[in-house]
C-alpha cells in the first residue's frame, strides 16, 4: 500500500494517507491564536474542511477526532462551533481533554482520521 503525505514538512505532514484512511495532523489556530475559544474552534475546523478535500473526503467520513482544551471550562464553548459543523448521524467517535498546549494563546487542538 501506498502512503500519500499532504503538506510534508521538515517536523510533520499536514496529513498521512494510508490504507483507505486520512490521518490528519493536530490542527491549532493561526489567525485566531490568543482569541476566544470559539473563534479558534472555527478556525480549526476550516483547516480540516480544507486538508480533507484535499484528501478526497470529508467531514462526513471523520470516523475519530481528539479534541485539546487548555481549560476544560470552554467546552461548551468549543462544543457549539463543533455541533454546528458536524453533520447530524454522521458524528464521529470522539474524547476531549484538558491539557497545555504547543504555545501561550492556543487553546484548542482537534487531530482527526478519516475514511476516504
Amino acid at each position: 500500500m501506498s502512503i500519500t503525505r499532504i503538506g510534508a514538512g521538515k517536523r510533520m505532514s499536514k496529513a498521512v494517507i494510508h490504507g483507505g484512511k486520512v490521518y490528519c495532523a493536530g490542527y491549532t489556530a493561526d489567525q485566531t491564536a490568543g482569541k476566544s475559544v470559539k473563534e479558534q474552534t472555527a478556525e480549526i475546523l476550516a483547516q480540516i474542511d480544507s486538508v480533507l478535500a484535499e484528501a478526497g473526503t470529508d467531514k462526513t467520513r471523520i470516523l475519530k477526532a481528539n479534541i485539546w482544551l487548555t481549560d476544560i471550562a470552554t467546552f461548551a464553548e468549543m462544543n457549539e462551533v463543533w455541533d454546528a459543523w458536524v453533520v447530524a448521524g454522521q458524528t464521529p467517535a470522539r474524547a476531549t481533554v484538558e491539557s497545555k498546549l504547543a504555545a501561550p494563546g492556543l487553546d484548542v487542538e482537534i487531530m482527526v482520521e478519516a475514511a476516504l
